[in-house]
């Protein structure tokens, strides 16, 4: 008996290195791909507000994604408000995740319709949570430091997420809710997308 028991135990300790090596890769996989998609969804949301490219935030995005856009940019030509290639970059980001991750737990292309709902639930999620960055940095900068160089590009990018609050809730004492109304507001919508919901889709 322990002649055999003693391969079960190694075969078992080997499986759970495995399993642990595989999630570990899996994070920093989808940790990579899920700031170079929000990274894309930056660039095309500071085109849409018109931000300065010499502002540092600008010149550091561009420096991220450049290797990616500027390609895209030959047959995606971007117009007065929308930066197609940036837009395209951030999906090519999400289907990439999509295809890697039934590819990496159970050694599968996923179909194309599988592909296409993981893709639009993480380019979702990215979105939400560029959306609440920009809303903590903006509260934190307010509070701590609102003449910071990068104070007048956050505000810039923040404020057209803010105002459709701040016309609805007043300040209180001179406290402006409007960034924690919308933290409410993204935090329901990441419950709405949670990735529990696309498996029980996916089923």
């Amino acid at each position: 008996m322990p002649a055999t028991a003693r391969p079960s135990g190694r075969v078992f300790f080997h499986a759970t290195i495995l399993a642990a090596m595989t999630r570990i890769l899996w994070l920093l996989i989808e940790t990579l791909g899920g700031l170079l998609a929000m990274t894309c969804l930056l660039r095309a949301w500071a085109h849409r507000q018109h931000l300065n490219p010499l502002n540092p935030l600008a010149q550091f995005v561009h420096a991220v994604t450049n290797w990616l856009i500027r390609p895209l940019q030959r047959w995606l030509r971007p117009t007065r408000t929308t930066d197609w290639a940036s837009l395209v970059g951030a999906l090519l980001f999400a289907l990439l995740l999509s295809l890697m991750q039934p590819l990496l737990w159970s050694g599968r292309f996923p179909d194309l319709g599988e592909t296409l709902l993981r893709a639009a639930f993480w380019l979702a999620r990215s979105g939400i949570y560029l959306a609440m960055g920009l809303v903590v940095i903006q509260a934190i900068l307010s509070w701590v430091n609102p003449h910071a160089p990068m104070a007048p590009a956050i505000r810039q990018l923040s404020e057209p997420l803010l105002a459709p609050f701040r016309r609805l809730i007043p300040a209180v004492g001179g406290v402006d809710l409007s960034p924690l109304a919308l933290f409410v507001v993204l935090q329901i919508l990441l419950i709405l997308i949670d990735p529990a919901f696309l498996t029980g889709l996916l089923r």
